[in-house]
């Protein structure tokens, strides 16, 4: 199974999300709302996050990713975390994460 296919599978199903191209290529965005389910998700099933990047419209507002936090990316802690900072900071915001799915979970799905 593809990454982006287990994803789709296991963590965005049933969740609204808006395509923004962003270098020539789809991304997706979610709202408050579904982003924090797809946190829990994502928990869940031991997924990474690389990097968390909100928009307010079409402009990138700020980006967070667990190299600056100093973290791993499987640490949820620092995904949580940046999630309520961002949250706290301006409303409206659409999010999207790089996510890292490791191939023995790949495997078993």
């Amino acid at each position: 199974m593809e990454k982006s296919e287990f994803l789709a599978k296991n963590v965005f199903k049933g969740l609204k999300s808006e395509s923004i191209e962003v270098n020539n290529e789809e991304a997706m965005y979610f709202s408050e709302v579904d982003f924090e389910i797809i946190l829990q998700k994502v928990e869940h099933f031991g997924i990474g996050i690389y990097t968390i990047e909100t928009r307010l419209g079409k402009e990138v507002f700020e980006t967070q990713n667990h190299e600056k936090n100093k973290k791993k990316a499987t640490d949820a802690k620092w995904y949580n975390k940046a999630f309520m900072t961002l949250r706290k900071r301006q409303e409206g915001l659409l999010y999207s994460a790089s996510y890292k799915v490791s191939q023995k979970l790949l495997d078993r799905s």
